[in-house]
């Protein structure tokens, strides 16, 4: 007799106001196997798996466990059913502990009194187990995203869950921590736990997966074996049409220095030392400058510092000629200035804002969109979002007045992006700009910096994709504990040279001038 399958969703349909988020779905995941579910940003996959872990209540379909129907009304029903969640957006406490965060809800207690020492002996025995090394008595607020994401799997492990879901579980890792979740996964999948893969990566995807459902604008459009097609098979599926992995672009002409960072020393808040050292460089018009290396090595720091969201301990910042080193945010945005952070939840948008609202932040007081008596000009912030929203593919439920917070982090992503880009600046930071982005939204934002940078615009890339670095760079600087250690012609370098640098292996002496 055929083992019935470890989860099933038959049929679902989940709709939100102006949108059906998933469309007579239906999804069957096999005991023991990492399955991948594969689509293009608010295709609806991180709401199928918001049913399945309760957060939604689906208006058709049935789920069924091991064969048997089901109902999941709340996340505590999927977890008596044995099903946890790794979110997107960590579900964290940030003052909390590791061990605080790990059994929140599930504290083990004598007589109200938690029994820590217990709960402590069985995190650092999964944590040996799966190769999850994490310090129990660290806070959340001090520890890498990386191991932010271990807590986190730590959480599902120590509740005993045997169906683990993982939603978009490398969008914010660096290339190592990457690697890392990789192995953790496939052991895993060797104990015996089933696993549901939400990714856009179809590298990742061909490298762990088993087999692998593709969804479309909230309709399932099939599943697929993994030792049975390609990245291009999975990319034409996904997004209905073949994608250029390569990024086209003419030969680079720099023009005048348009940004120039000088003797910067920024300290770390948290460290309180210095997490920039002594950094110089100069960004070009006509040029797209990156900033390479591995995550926590002053890159977040010296973008804050250029930025104006941390303060400067020692050094200068000028743009286009003028000195901005103490002006204030809003001063550095009119002075042609453009930022997409690297995290667009706490520095690129308001939340409970609507999406015409935060794409008008920084300009909303301009007379385009501020009459004389101050005044907000609604029709032309409505006229100016729904071109962002055409020109972006920025998918929300009621277009421009859609809650940012109520949609895919994707198409978050896309809606700072465009932003900034249609911005009227000399100077573009664009820090992780495609995180989170499926291959097709990777593709327009790739043409449009390098269309940016063609109109005679300067373009400073802060990625911690090696591939990213390599295909849209013009030069490379890498960065190596908060100084730069070295200098690339993209064209004659290599991601292994590359890789030496970045950790710590080589450095060459750099001209700053």
């Amino acid at each position: 007799m055929e083992q019935p399958y470890a989860i099933e969703m038959l049929h679902i349909t989940k709709k939100f106001p102006g949108i059906i988020a998933n469309d007579d779905v239906t999804l069957q995941l096999k005991r023991g196997e990492i399955h991948a579910l594969l689509g293009e940003n608010g295709a609806g996959k991180s709401t199928l798996m918001s049913v399945l872990f309760g957060l939604y209540q689906a208006e058709i379909g049935e789920i069924r466990k091991d064969g048997k129907p089901v109902k999941i009304k709340d996340p505590n029903d999927a977890n008596a059913l044995g099903i946890g969640m790794v979110h997107q957006h960590f579900k964290l406490v940030e003052c909390f502990s590791v061990l605080d965060n790990i059994i929140l809800g599930c504290e083990p207690n004598t007589a109200g009194f938690i029994k820590r020492k217990e709960a402590r002996e069985k995190i650092i025995e999964l944590s040996n187990a799966y190769g999850l090394q994490v310090d129990p008595d660290a806070k959340i607020e001090n520890i890498t995203v990386g191991m932010q994401q271990r807590t986190e799997i730590l959480k599902t492990l120590y509740r005993d869950n045997d169906i683990l879901i993982f939603d978009e579980p490398t969008a914010v890792l660096t290339p190592a921590e990457i690697s890392e979740l990789m192995q953790i996964l496939k052991n895993l999948k060797a104990e015996g736990k089933s696993i549901l893969f939400i990714s856009h990566k179809l590298n990742e995807i061909m490298e762990v997966a088993d087999r692998c459902s593709v969804l479309r604008k909230g309709r399932y459009i099939g599943t697929v074996e993994i030792a049975n097609t390609t990245k291009e098979e999975l990319c034409s599926m996904m997004v209905g049409r073949p994608v250029e992995f390569v990024v086209q672009k003419q030969e680079t002409k720099p023009g005048e220095v348009a940004l120039e960072v000088k003797n910067l020393t920024i300290v770390d808040k948290v460290h309180k030392k210095n997490a920039v050292n002594n950094v110089s460089f100069q960004a070009r018009k006509g040029e797209i400058t990156c900033i390479a290396g591995i995550d926590g090595n002053g890159q977040t720091e010296l973008v804050y510092g250029i930025t104006g969201i941390e303060p400067i301990k020692s050094g200068s910042v000028i743009m286009c000629g003028k000195d901005i080193t103490h002006t204030s945010i809003r001063k550095r945005n009119n002075s042609g200035l453009a930022h997409i952070p690297g995290d667009r939840h706490k520095h690129g948008l308001v939340l409970d804002y609507s999406l015409e609202d935060n794409m008008v932040l920084q300009t909303y007081f301009n007379p385009e969109y501020t009459n004389k008596y101050g005044l907000l000009k609604r029709k032309n912030i409505r006229a100016n979002a729904e071109s962002l929203i055409e020109k972006y593919d920025i998918r929300s439920g009621q277009g421009p007045i859609t809650i940012s917070r109520s949609m895919s982090g994707g198409n978050q992503q896309k809606a700072i992006v465009g932003r900034e880009i249609e911005r009227d600046c000399d100077v573009l930071i664009a820090v992780q700009p495609t995180r989170g982005l499926d291959v097709g939204a990777i593709e327009n934002i790739h043409k449009s910096i390098v269309s940016l940078r063609d109109a005679g615009k300067a373009v400073l890339l802060v990625s911690l994709e090696l591939d990213e670095v390599m295909s849209v760079s013009d030069r490379i600087l890498v960065m190596y504990e908060g100084e730069i250690v070295g200098e690339f012609n993209p064209k004659e370098t290599t991601p292994e040279e590359l890789g030496l640098y970045m950790a710590g292996a080589k450095r060459m002496e750099v001209n700053n001038a």
